[in-house]
């Protein structure tokens, strides 16, 4: 029987098992995790600081998902090393685990810059449930009125939202001058921006947290920030919320290639055998930039998993590609950002927007010899799975390139002969 290895109960780690497990039923499966509470949606955390869902509804597997696909997992038990020549894992108690097949889906950790006072109670992340459940119960403990979040990106949005829906007043603190930087340009930006402000948050751009400073009665727990320009902005916790960064230290030194993350190829293979790398770990392929990178998205972390569980077992699966991809609504407003959404100048670049300021709808394309390689839309969603199709097939829209952001836009807007090649799709 083979023996497969998992380091990772996240998004990759959680489809490699499926994936397994749909070819080889019997081989032994251990899957290993630092974090006690396993199979649940990150995505889904801010949910659960704001008090909309509870740990049920966070799960993204019910509770006997080890026990039906027969995994021996291993809760909040913590890999210190990898021993590929003798193929086999090392936990902290000393104990190896020997593996034939092995997958690295230890995903990403949170950044945190240096900052004075840092280590005063109070400053947290927010990347896993247990952050969630920490600022939870954190809020109800000082019965919390204010906070800093520091970052205006997915992330910092998120909780954002979660803390507002909490009722705090939330100060959001972006280094960039815009929020949300990475997936929007500044009309997109400008228009959540109004939104998010609207909703009570205080939002300020183009500065950074130079000090965490004390109560002035406790000067060990968060009484407030000090801005790199001098501003002092109050509050009862600050969350660190500025992004994440592939978790590689267990290869570090070793001989499994890396980049920023562990570089694979289309089967989510290594460059050392029978070791494998998918999720927020992995830089894989990105079909619109033609090349590996790194994509921390949960959505492509399960299709990485899957593809990788699918070779480790024997069943050859290739990654077709995934591309920057969110899709999201925070305080009301729905946002997808799909591909080259922000390009820098490029005259080899064409650009079509549509904008309607009196509903708050935003639409934009970059096209690159009429096929899309981009797409932001902002409070107007419902081509987006068309547009998706049309940009991960790199079809020529030459012929129909001025109705793409019509709002009646729809598949018969296309031609006959490109209408029966995505009838398969309808």
């Amino acid at each position: 029987m083979a023996k497969y290895v998992i380091v990772g109960a996240s998004a990759a780690g959680i489809g490699a098992v499926e994936a397994i497990r749909e070819v080889d039923p019997v081989g032994t499966l251990t899957v290993i995790t630092d974090e006690a509470c396993s199979h649940y949606s990150r995505p889904m955390i801010s949910d659960f600081v704001s008090g909309k869902a509870d740990l049920k509804k966070v799960d993204c597997r019910h509770e006997d998902f080890w026990k039906e696909n027969n995994v021996e997992a291993l809760l909040g038990k913590k890999v210190t090393a990898i021993k590929f020549e003798e193929k086999a894992v090392q936990l902290e108690s000393g104990e190896k685990i020997p593996y034939e097949k092995l997958l690295i889906a230890t995903g990403g950790k949170p950044f945190v810059p240096k900052m004075e006072g840092s280590d005063k109670e109070g400053v947290f992340t927010f990347t896993t449930l247990k952050d969630a459940q920490v600022i939870a119960a954190k809020i109800a403990s000082i019965n919390a009125k204010s906070a800093v979040v520091i970052g205006g990106g997915l992330i910092g949005i998120s909780v954002t939202e979660a803390l507002v829906k909490r009722g705090l007043k939330v100060t959001m603190i972006e280094l960039q001058d815009k929020i949300l930087s990475l997936l929007l340009d500044p009309k997109g930006s400008d228009i959540v921006e109004a939104v998010v402000r609207k909703a009570g948050v205080n939002i300020i751009t183009g500065q950074s947290v130079q000090k965490i400073i004390g109560k002035p009665d406790n000067e060990n727990t968060v009484g407030g920030v000090i801005l790199t320009k001098g501003d002092q902005v109050p509050c009862d916790l600050v969350v660190v919320a500025i992004g994440v960064i592939p978790r590689t230290e267990l290869v570090t030194g070793t001989a499994v290639k890396t980049n920023r993350g562990i570089v694979v190829d289309n089967m989510m293979q290594t460059n050392v055998p029978d070791v494998y790398a998918s999720g927020d770990v992995a830089e894989a392929y990105d079909f619109v930039l033609n090349q590996n990178r790194l994509l921390p998205l949960w959505p492509l972390a399960v299709l990485e998993g899957q593809v990788a569980g699918c070779n480790m077992a024997g069943k050859k699966s290739t990654y077709s590609g995934g591309t920057n991809m969110s899709s999201l609504k925070y305080f009301g407003i729905p946002v997808v950002s799909v591909g080259l959404a922000n390009p820098k100048d490029d005259p080899t670049l064409e650009v079509l927007t549509k904008i309607d300021p009196e509903h708050n709808v935003y639409k934009k394309l970059v096209l690159k010899n009429n096929v899309i390689l981009g797409m932001t839309l902002v409070n107007s969603i419902e081509r987006a799975g068309i547009l998706f199709y049309l940009m991960k097939n790199s079809m020529n829209v030459k012929k129909f390139k001025e109705q793409l952001l019509a709002d009646d836009f729809s598949w018969a807007s296309f031609p006959v002969t490109l209408q029966r090649k995505m009838s398969v799709v309808q």
